[in-house]
This record gives C-alpha cells, sequence and structure tokens, in this order.
C-alpha cells in the first residue's frame, strides 16, 4: 500500500508540474541536475580506476636507468640499461637513479592532474556547483604545472649533474 501512495504522490506531483510553469522549471532542472550528477559520479569512478592502474616509465639522461613509478608517486620498478651501471662511480649511477624516478613522480603527477582537472572545474549544468579551488602546487610540489622542456630535462638537476661530471675530473 505504501508503494501505491508513493506513485500516487509521484502523479499528483507530475500533475500539478504540469499545471504550474514554474514547479515544471523546477521540475526540469532537477532532472538536468540529476543527470549531470550522475554523469560527474561515473566520469570519477573511471577516472579513479584509470588512475589506479596508471603508470610512468622515464629513463635518465644519460639512458642508464629507467624508473616506473605508480599513480601515488611510489617507485614500482628500477631497470638498469644496458650494463651501464657497471662503468659508472657510485655518484654518477645514484644520480641518475633519483633523476629517472624524480622525472617519472612528476610526470605521473602532472597525469593526475590532467586527469583530474575537468572535476575540479565548475559544471555547466550546474550553476550551483561552482568547482573546486585545488593547489596542485601545493600537493604535488611547484613544478606540476610545468610541463619538461624535452623528453628528460629536468629544471633543479643541472647543479648536481655538474658536480658529477666535476667530480669525475678530479
Amino acid at each position: 500500500m505504501e508503494k501505491d501512495d508513493a506513485t500516487d504522490a509521484e502523479e499528483e506531483f507530475d500533475a500539478t508540474a504540469a499545471a504550474h510553469p514554474f514547479t515544471e522549471s523546477i521540475s526540469r532542472r532537477l532532472a538536468e541536475t540529476l543527470a549531470e550528477l550522475d554523469t560527474l559520479t561515473t566520469g570519477l569512478a573511471n577516472a579513479k580506476e584509470e588512475l589506479r592502474a596508471a603508470t610512468r616509465v622515464v629513463r635518465s639522461r644519460d639512458r642508464s636507468v629507467e624508473a616506473t613509478v605508480g599513480s601515488q608517486g611510489q617507485l614500482v620498478d628500477l631497470r638498469f640499461l644496458d650494463n651501464k651501471y657497471r662503468t659508472m662511480s657510485p655518484t654518477e649511477l645514484s644520480a641518475s637513479v633519483l633523476e629517472a624516478a624524480s622525472q617519472a613522480r612528476d610526470a605521473m603527477s602532472r597525469h593526475v592532474v590532467r586527469t583530474m582537472q575537468p572535476f575540479t572545474e565548475p559544471r555547466l549544468g550546474m550553476p550551483h556547483m561552482e568547482g573546486f579551488d585545488i593547489d596542485w602546487a601545493d600537493i604535488f610540489g611547484p613544478g606540476v604545472l610545468e610541463e619538461p622542456a624535452g623528453p628528460s630535462a629536468r629544471k633543479g638537476r643541472e647543479s648536481l649533474r655538474d658536480e658529477i661530471h666535476e667530480d669525475g675530473e678530479e
């Protein structure tokens, strides 16, 4: 009997909405908002699933090390390529490992930002949902919004590379 009462109430509301343009407008806007919310929820679920499986692989500039990071920036694989590590000093090798891991983590951070950015912006179908102001630089560091200059370029590491080179000469 409760189900019949609910159905009767819905029919009565629909009949009232048809009789009053203001109520019809609210009903239409509510339906559009719910549809937009459903689209947003589905999009977020898809983004979450995609990010859960995402990885980024980067090689060091000297092509001696390849680092793979997961979606949370964790190092999931580290490979030493072409046995180059055998001829490298410990300082050179550690710099290559850090460079590759850091670049891979930065690439993953940029991927997360690009994936989540649409969900932070205002929704056209939802005028009261203004979006979110997320400080990505605060979460991932100041370089997250900058694309790298080249395939393996990284700002801030040149001095380290120079020191290693200088150490090798001495």
